[in-house]
């Protein structure tokens, strides 16, 4: 009996040093439709992984999250079976968990600080998050009640991660939020940038929903800038602005030739497919070329999205990537079922040159070979082309993914507003604060194409910030 119980720690240490994986639609199958991929765990699963949680006395998780969610603590409602107190925990601090779980890189942020990561799996936090947000979808969804009235008018412009967050949390605080989306729906990057198999677009309605239903006024089709400025805004009554309008200008290679038809930037690309479904053409009015090879340049999350879109349509398709595999900045997750799915990668080359048919349609590209370099200033390899390395490759579609900057209406029309001139950025500071008194930004219009997550914490720290503005408080130190 005493020799089998070093036996019986031993079976319990390693059981806790695995993850329990979600299961997911097989390649063969799932690179055929644009249903999601990854399934979700059912409810043995979900206490089975949350029952690993060493519900640590100082949670280091809680410390990697950017909207500082009590993962501990809804995790233990997850042991329990508690759900529905699992998902208010979260939502004191997220307004947006059924998105979170689903596309937040939580293994760079919350799972890089477990302290099982060190001898084992981390615990799948997003997948628990993930959980708790569709079993709510499921049972019915909770509004909490709201502070009091101020009598503050907020005007929050986009309707993305960062607009949605901020406009959740000053509305609980009792302000009158005014949340203006220049396209036909909200969501932003949500719903036209992230493909229907890695974030349903319904999942999303239903989270803005959920943002309305706290009390904010949603108005589609206004885009600031054109319809109203900023400074009218403040002049009619708005007495704070914030600018969460997200970068959906696309860079370009500057490559000869890349105005032949056929070359998408993946900002257009990725609108056609998701927001406009195109893939579902004729039965949607927006159609989409994509010919047998399709090549796209890039290496981040967009880059991989759009590759895995084509593949779906039919294509044969190449990424193209200047340096090695090693520093793909896409998720490891999203390049693993990229290449399931069949993904030819391309390492250390780039595109010199675009050649069409008569017709003015992309045929081939000429590429050259690269190599790495010495680390730059931000400790990123870089790269430089090596000499006498050319060569040509078929590509009768090409997506070009290689970053998106803001879109300069806003700033061009906020006279005094300080920008980032090289950049096109919005210059906030810890708070979101710009330098004009009232008006703060937030997400990827202040830092750059980022990361959904990213940009809802600076929502929840610029929300703190634009509160204790109108109610004429000081910063509060550590706030969120």
């Amino acid at each position: 009996m005493n020799g089998s119980e070093p036996d019986t720690k031993k079976a319990a240490s390693t059981k806790r040093q695995q993850a329990v994986e979600m299961p997911k639609q097989e390649p063969e199958d799932r690179v055929k439709n644009f249903r999601e991929v990854a399934l979700g765990y059912t409810e043995e699963m979900a206490r089975e992984e949350a029952s690993r949680c060493l519900q640590c006395k100082k949670p280091q998780c809680r410390k990697g999250c950017p909207v500082d969610v009590p993962i501990p603590d809804f995790i233990k409602c997850i042991t329990e079976g508690n759900y529905a107190d699992g998902i208010s925990v979260i939502k004191t601090k997220n307004a947006l968990p059924a998105v979170c779980g689903r596309v937040c890189p939580q293994e760079e942020q919350c799972q890089k600080m477990c302290i099982l990561g060190k001898k084992g799996n981390p615990i799948s936090i997003g997948r628990l998050e993930r959980y708790l947000a569709d079993w709510e979808r499921e049972h019915g969804v909770q509004v909490p009640d709201r502070a009091p009235p101020t009598g503050k008018k907020v005007a929050v412009i986009g309707a993305g991660p960062a607009g949605l967050t901020v406009s959740a949390d000053l509305v609980k605080l009792g302000h009158e939020v005014t949340l203006f989306e220049a396209l036909h729906v909200a969501g932003g990057v949500l719903i036209y940038g992230i493909p229907e198999f890695r974030l349903p677009k319904d999942i999303v309605q239903k989270e803005v929903e959920y943002v309305q239903r706290l009390g904010v006024d949603l108005r589609l089709g206004n885009l600031i800038g054109r319809i109203h400025t900023i400074p009218e805004l403040l002049e009619s009554g708005y007495d704070a602005v914030f600018i969460g309008s997200g970068a959906g200008l696309p860079q370009w290679t500057g490559c000869p030739g890349e105005n032949l038809g056929g070359i998408y930037s993946a900002n257009e690309f990725l609108i056609r497919v998701n927001l406009m479904k195109a893939y579902d053409f004729p039965q949607k009015d927006t159609p989409i070329r994509v010919g047998k090879h399709v090549v796209v340049i890039g290496g981040g999350n967009v880059a991989m999205d759009c590759a895995r879109i084509s593949m779906r349509l039919g294509a044969t398709v190449c990424l193209n990537y200047r340096r090695s595999r090693k520093e793909l900045p896409a998720r490891e997750e999203e390049i693993e079922n990229a290449e399931e799915e069949g993904l030819i990668c391309r390492f250390l080359n780039a595109p010199l040159e675009f050649y069409g048919d008569d017709k003015g349609w992309v045929k081939a590209m000429r590429c050259t070979e690269m190599e790495l370099c010495e680390p730059d200033a931000s400790g990123r390899q870089s790269c430089r082309i090596v000499p006498d390395t050319d060569f040509t490759m078929d590509a009768d579609t090409v997506i070009v993914a290689i970053g998106q900057t803001p879109n300069p209406i806003i700033q061009r029309t906020t006279t005094g507003l300080q920008t980032d001139p090289r950049k096109g950025t919005i210059i906030i500071d810890d708070e979101g604060r710009t330098n004009l008194k009232g008006v703060f930004a937030g997400g990827d219009v202040a830092t750059g194409a980022a990361t959904v997550i990213s940009a809802m914490g600076a929502g929840r720290r610029a929300a703190q910030a634009i509160h204790d503005f109108l109610t004429n408080q000081e910063p509060k130190e550590g706030s969120p």
